[in-house]
């Protein structure tokens, strides 16, 4: 067996800097797997802040050209990208299944998300539109318009690698800023071929550069003085120390963080249509998502239906390779992090929950190397136990039943994490109740995963969110914008 350095069917990877691919520079590199079989598929380099600093460089020097080039001619360079990944939708999906492990029809669905994305931002012409007021004193007017900061990046997850980069992306270059982009380590191969499209669409080089990397990436990204503004979407505890590094730099940080997602449950829901989506919403993506369902919390009489029609809908998924026709869930993204998700069960045993479906019994007969966790269910949860208060990221679902919905709402209140949550219910008193006391800032009401269309905000609240402004939308164009206001007076 040839060491995996060697072999011709492992991609290494390169940084794109100033319109070329460029080798990092270091010895060090991260293997990135195909999680359903277990072959290393890639290897990423750890790049240094030497790489950044040549990134940060580029996109300087292309920033004046970019940031006078017309909006609507930028625009236009959106919507070529657009028509490419149209043109290679299927092997876009086709290289997140590869990389992440979701199953097709996922993968499917994010890149669509992604796609909607630079849809919004190709109506940068009317989203940068200023405003004005004649006459605020005698002979003297005002007006404001919105101009690019500069130089912006973002540090993406593992979980969407398609996806997520194109909430910022296509907002940054729209308004006129360039770009530096730090995939995340484990996933880096989508973001190589949705940058080697972007380069076929008449974009000057250095408007965007891609760096790949690990930590101290990111902390460079973090402390260099010619970074204007930073994006960000992972775990709380990076997303915090994101926020707080870039912030004590003079940086504009919008950082996404972690989550605790509670779906409640009413008696009076519909239980025939809600617990497929309920189901998809613990299960989708192997958990592995920031709006995943992770506590599911019936109030009163629900308690006993809901948890039998959640078990016997988790039974009924089948697990393995998401490439492969009928599959409903793929595998967890590493070795590492399945020791972790099964860690938790094991808590969640110790900590004298009720065990109903146990994920660690799954075996995929035809892959037996790949990182595969089963459905998993508890009842009987408390939210001090760890797994019904930390983020698992996994597909493991802590029923945790309550008297009222008031109680409901007091428990998501305790919790220190605020991104999404949900209600099913037919009562409008119920469904306006919760919207209007949750403390999530995404609210689903007989909705599964509560995820904002592309021109709205996306974001949570308390500990799942570090800034102002919000991914995507209008926010999105504000985040990347400075508004400068003119007042003027002619003799």
């Amino acid at each position: 067996m040839p060491d995996v350095a060697s072999r011709s069917d492992v991609q290494i990877l390169d940084n794109f800097i100033g319109g070329r691919w460029v080798s990092a520079q270091t010895t060090e590199f991260f293997d990135v797997h195909n999680p359903a079989v277990g072959d290393v598929i890639g290897r990423t380099p750890l790049s240094t802040g030497a790489d950044v600093d040549a990134a940060v460089r580029a996109a300087t020097d292309a920033f004046p050209a970019w940031r006078d080039t017309p909006v609507n001619a930028r625009a236009q360079v959106l919507y070529r990208f657009k028509a490419l990944l149209e043109e290679h939708f299927e092997e876009m999906a086709r290289i997140v299944t590869t990389e992440h492990g979701k199953t097709l029809d996922e993968a499917r669905g994010s890149v669509r998300r992604g796609i909607e994305c630079v849809e919004v931002a190709c109506g940068a012409p009317s989203l940068m539109q200023g405003y004005g007021l004649e006459d605020i004193s005698q002979g003297i007017d005002c007006h404001v318009v919105r101009q690019p900061l500069g130089v912006c990046a973002a540090i993406a997850p593992f979980n969407f690698p398609a996806m997520v980069p194109m909430w910022f992306l296509p907002f940054a270059i729209a308004t006129g800023n360039t770009f530096v982009l730090k995939p995340s380590e484990q996933v880096p191969l989508s973001q190589r071929k949705m940058v080697d499209l972007l380069s076929r669409c008449d974009l000057p080089s250095g408007v965007v550069n891609i760096v790949n990397g690990g930590r101290d990436v990111v902390n460079a990204i973090c402390d260099h003085p010619d970074i204007r503004a930073v994006s960000f979407v992972g775990s709380t505890p990076v997303a915090k120390h994101v926020y707080q590094r870039g912030t004590h730099a003079g940086k504009r940080v919008q950082a996404l963080g972690g989550a605790k997602n509670f779906v409640v449950v009413m008696p009076d829901a519909n239980f025939d249509r809600s617990i497929g989506i309920i189901t998809e919403s613990f299960y989708g993506c192997a958990g592995e998502r920031c709006l995943a369902g992770s506590m599911l919390v019936p109030v009163g009489d629900a308690h006993v239906e809901s948890r039998d029609r959640l078990v016997a809908s988790a039974r009924a998924l089948k697990v393995g390779d998401g490439t492969e026709p009928g599959v409903t869930m793929g595998p967890v993204i590493s070795a590492g992090h399945k020791e972790r998700v099964l860690g938790y069960i094991g808590k969640g045993i110790a900590e004298g929950a009720k065990l109903l479906v146990d994920g660690r019994e799954t075996r995929v007969a035809d892959r037996p190397r790949g990182y595969f966790v089963g459905p998993t269910i508890f009842d009987e949860v408390s939210p001090k136990m760890s797994i019904g208060h930390d983020e698992i990221f996994g597909p493991v679902a802590s029923i945790c039943p309550v008297k009222t919905l008031d109680e409901a709402i007091a428990m998501m209140k305790s919790h220190p994490n605020a991104n999404a949550t949900s209600i099913f219910t037919s009562s409008g008193k119920a469904a306006r109740e919760f919207a209007k006391h949750a403390t999530a800032s995404m609210v689903g009401v007989n909705i599964g995963v509560a995820a904002p269309m592309a021109y709205f905000p996306f974001g949570g609240a308390k500990d799942s969110f570090f800034g102002d402004l919000k991914a995507h939308g209008r926010d999105g164009i504000e985040f990347y914008t400075d508004k400068k206001v003119t007042i003027s007076r002619w003799f």
